[in-house]
């Protein structure tokens, strides 16, 4: 079993049982997410697909919160140790990693990346988690894509954290064609309603998951789900 919590725009913390994972951490300039304490927030790792202010912007308060390992591409990471941060490991696209928790395999994204200062961000990526408890699929920001289906091949996914606010990513219809070609009916959605741009219909969204035998799950900030 798997528990997620959702924080807002693409942020989970994932419990694994003994350790726990934090994704793309923007919470504290999101006027939604308004009502989390962001230093009660505890992890044992921060994972980060892409190097754009609204997926990195509280990973130093973060990670040195915790005295967490940050987990990214090489760039990023390089990017954040050079700022002082000094638990890092860095990755890049078919790379996989056996951490204390399960393995860790950074696949492609589909999408830009490039840091706050404007610094290179290296090539966007997203993430697939395998451990006892259970295996996901965390896909950052992306279009569709066909490397996906390289994905369903090689894993047994168990749910996928999708974008489905379209406009900077992929929206409902393709992001339930990429739950195809993963292999799983259960999608997660994320990086949607977070400002003007990526507004969804939530229960149209809901409605076309179910007329494509798929499950949209959509979380209030705040709110924890077990897989």
């Amino acid at each position: 079993m798997i528990e997620l919590k959702y924080f807002g725009h693409s942020t989970f913390l994932v419990d694994l049982g003994d350790k726990t994972i934090l994704f793309d951490p923007f919470i504290s300039p999101n006027p939604l997410a308004s009502d989390i304490e962001i230093d009660k927030i505890t992890t044992d790792f921060v994972l980060v697909s892409h190097g754009h202010e609204y997926h990195v912007f509280d990973v130093e308060r973060i990670v040195n919160n915790n005295e967490a390992t940050l987990v990214s591409n090489f760039e990023i990471v390089t990017w954040f140790k050079n700022r002082g941060i000094k638990k890092v490991f860095g990755m890049n696209h078919g790379g996989a990693k056996d951490f204390d928790f399960g393995t860790v395999k950074y696949v492609n994204a589909v999408h830009s990346s490039s840091l706050p200062d404007g610094s290179y961000g290296g090539n966007p990526g997203g993430f697939v988690v395998a451990s006892d408890q259970g295996t996901f699929y965390y896909a950052g920001d992306t279009a569709l894509s066909y490397d996906m289906k390289l994905i369903g091949e090689s894993f047994d996914i168990d749910f996928a954290i999708l974008p489905i606010g379209d406009n900077f990513t992929m929206g409902i219809t393709d992001a339930l064609k990429a739950a195809e070609f993963v292999g799983t009916d259960k999608i997660i959605g994320m990086h949607y309603d977070t400002f003007e741009p990526i507004e969804i219909n939530k229960e149209a969204a809901k409605t076309e998951a179910v007329g494509r035998g798929k499950e949209l799950i959509l979380l209030n900030i705040g709110e924890s789900i077990s897989l």
